[in-house]
């Protein structure tokens, strides 16, 4: 007997279903769309902080020494620039330098052209630490899309491209640091905190 084509319904289908079951007069259209996009997050991130973990370090702490690394040498910055870049306090900021210069991964210093200010600059060990760590996360994260065709992935960037710059556009509505994505560690990864500051995401109620 031949097997159907047919898609299965998923945990998004199901609650779906019910809502319209209960509440006909409402919309529920992209209830399953967004609701699948946020378990891929949750999913995705398990993943990639899994590659962190390997190398001793979690998200936030990744996304500090590889914005240092990426912006090329002197590979420092002063940590106002960082927090700007990875959308966090200042205050957030100084605890991810404080842990990661206890363990010899980044060094404060003079600000040449101001001694008054200090640059955050990646140490000898942070250098070869996140150059570690980037090589297997690119790995990594081009495994999680090889799960597409090259026409899919392209299509679910532009896709992602527009929704982002349509929300960038309408101004931020919400704390920055919740963002699913950004520019820091790829698709999947963004801007965020600690994964012990943040509460994964469920499916829709």
């Amino acid at each position: 007997m031949a097997e159907s084509s047919e898609t299965p319904p998923d945990f998004a289908d199901i609650a779906v279903a019910h809502w319209q079951r209960e509440r006909p007069d409402l919309d529920f259209t992209a209830m399953g769309t967004l609701a699948r996009f946020a378990r891929l997050h949750i999913a995705g991130s398990r993943r990639v902080e899994a590659v962190f973990a390997a190398h001793g370090l979690d998200r936030g702490e990744f996304d500090v020494l590889a914005s240092l690394r990426r912006t090329g040498a002197p590979h420092e910055m002063p940590p106002s620039r960082l927090a700007e870049i990875l959308l966090i306090t200042r205050a957030g900021m100084t605890k991810r330098v404080d842990r990661l210069e206890a363990r010899g991964l980044v060094a404060r210093r003079a600000d040449p052209e101001d001694r008054r200010s200090l640059r955050i600059g990646l140490t000898p060990e942070g250098f070869a630490l996140v150059d570690a760590a980037v090589t297997e996360h690119a790995a990594n994260e081009n495994r999680l899309l090889g799960l597409l065709t090259e026409e899919e992935a392209h299509t679910f960037d532009a896709v992602l491209r527009k929704l982002l710059a349509a929300f960038d556009a309408s101004g931020p509505e919400s704390d920055p640091e919740s963002s699913i994505t950004g520019p820091i560690s790829g698709p999947i990864t963004g801007p965020s905190r600690n994964r012990r500051d943040r509460p994964d995401q469920p499916g829709p109620r």
